[in-house]
């Protein structure tokens, strides 16, 4: 068996992304593209873009 104590981390895509911050799919496409897998990267750049 498996020991899953930890949440999954959430999937990161564009329109998730677009929706939560209010942005464009287009801006949070290019965030995506620029940071890749790094959540943490990507929500800070979309809360500037929000801004």
């Amino acid at each position: 068996m498996t020991d899953n104590k930890g949440a999954k981390a959430p999937v990161l895509d564009a329109i998730t992304v677009a929706k939560k911050y209010r942005i464009s799919t287009e801006d949070a496409k290019a965030i995506l593209a620029e940071h890749g897998d790094d959540a943490k990267a990507v929500h800070k750049a979309a809360r500037r873009i929000a801004s």
